[in-house]
């Protein structure tokens, strides 16, 4: 079937209110069917984990049911390579004060200008123990990562490269196969956000061969719920910090506390509405997919199907962006390259503000975000951050291009008011 945006909105409650959601890159909406298993869990299986009685173990089976539906959206090998947390964040700060506690003073941690503060501060923090910080550069013209500078810092004492599956901010999708194989090659292990990237196209831990990786469920259509991907035998080797009653085993010892298990119920179903969406609109003669079974071969082509929507929903905004008069785009802006980066840009107006742009939006019931978006790094090095940022404007598969169009009406309109 052809993709039909019309029949995917009508799973999406807050789509119903009128207003045009272009934030997806800072939270995605939520299907009716997350919704109702986020309630059905506080109705039937409220309880915490280790009990005899009913509840305690329908909130165990919810849990390794949310392991399992993550293994297949990651193509990890085992459920128990997933572990949940309150958020990409503070998962990622948990895992390097473990990482920490195996690395001597003069080792090196390789983080790029790119990348979301979230996998960069956390790495950064362990200059208190003499790890040493390498700083890879982008290339400001289509702010790309500069890869002659990723060589440049790689060596033996590398440790550890942080690094983003796509940029949050500028959309740029990095070549990550490669930076893995260039890491590996030098004996390092690779850590990838892949918070930005998750709900745009699919993913594959094992073809990548990446060490860890994060995504978060409320980026690609669930609860609030941080996720951590990491290969069996290195989470097992983690010295984790964890009071002494929990479990010393993978993935329980990373699990610090009780965990939002309304939410993480919502992740089974939000991987659930995702699957439907392969077995409705998935691209079947996808070559690269078809050694994929069930669940997994679903995901995989329904994250194929998102991807080919959004790049022809992505062209038509960029191109109305690339006639608008008086506005600076950031990232990749040749068309043939569009493949390279996620649907979201980011960009500045002459004589207006990102806040005053974003407000006269919102003003329309047009939802956009402005200033860094976390993204510190890139913004100071893009000189934007002093002047408040960007506007980012973000697409997913629930937006149309009647939205697209009523949004460069009122940015057009907002542009020649100014003039």
């Amino acid at each position: 079937m052809t993709f039909d945006p019309y029949e995917i909105r009508s799973h999406f409650p807050a789509l119903q209110s009128g207003a045009i959601f272009f934030d997806g890159p800072g939270g995605t909406q939520v299907p009716q069917e997350v919704i109702e298993a986020c309630g059905d869990y506080l109705r039937t299986a409220n309880a915490n984990l280790g009990g005899t009685f009913e509840t305690s173990r329908r909130t165990i089976e919810v849990m390794a049911d949310a392991r399992r539906a993550m293994a297949d959206f990651l193509n990890a090998r085992s459920p128990e390579e997933i572990v949940f947390g309150p958020n990409m964040t503070t998962l990622t700060f948990n895992l390097s004060r473990a990482v920490g506690r195996t690395l001597h003073a003069g080792d090196e941690i390789i983080v790029t200008a790119l990348d979301h503060d979230a996998n960069i501060a956390p790495w950064v923090a362990l200059e208190e123990r003499g790890i040493v910080i390498q700083w890879v550069d982008i290339n400001p013209e289509d702010c790309t990562l500069h890869m002659a500078d990723m060589k440049r810092h790689l060596s033996m004492r590398t440790e550890i490269v942080a690094v983003a599956y796509a940029s949050n901010a500028v959309g740029t999708i990095n070549d990550l196969k490669r930076i893995i194989d260039l890491a590996h090659e030098r004996n390092a292990l690779v850590f990838v956000d892949a918070v930005h990237y998750a709900p745009h196209g699919p993913i594959d831990v094992q073809e990548l061969d990446c060490d860890f990786l994060t995504c978060s469920a409320y980026k690609f259509f669930g609860p609030h719920v941080g996720v951590l991907y990491g290969k069996y035998d290195l989470l097992e080797k983690l010295p984790a910090y964890k009071v002494r009653p929990a479990r010393d085993r993978t993935p329980d010892k990373l699990e610090t506390g009780t965990q939002n298990h309304e939410g993480i119920a919502g992740v089974v179903a939000a991987i659930d509405y995702l699957t439907s969406i392969g077995e409705k609109y998935g691209i079947d003669a996808v070559k690269q997919y078809q050694s994929f079974t069930g669940r997994r071969f679903h995901l995989k082509t329904a994250m194929a199907a998102i991807q080919q929507y959004e790049s022809k929903l992505f062209t038509r905004l960029m191109e109305g962006l690339q006639g608008t008069r008086g506005i600076e785009i950031y990232g990749i802006t040749n068309p043939k390259h569009f493949n390279q980066r996620t649907p979201t840009v980011a960009f500045t107006m002459e004589k207006l503000s990102p806040r005053e742009i974003s407000g006269q939006l919102a003003q329309e019931n047009i939802y956009v975000w402005d200033g860094n978006y976390y993204a510190l790094e890139i913004m100071e090095r893009l000189g934007l951050e002093k002047h408040g940022g960007a506007v980012r404007v973000g697409l997913c598969h629930y937006n149309t291009a009647e939205e697209v169009d009523r949004f460069l009406e009122v940015l057009g309109r907002i542009q020649s008011e100014e003039s």
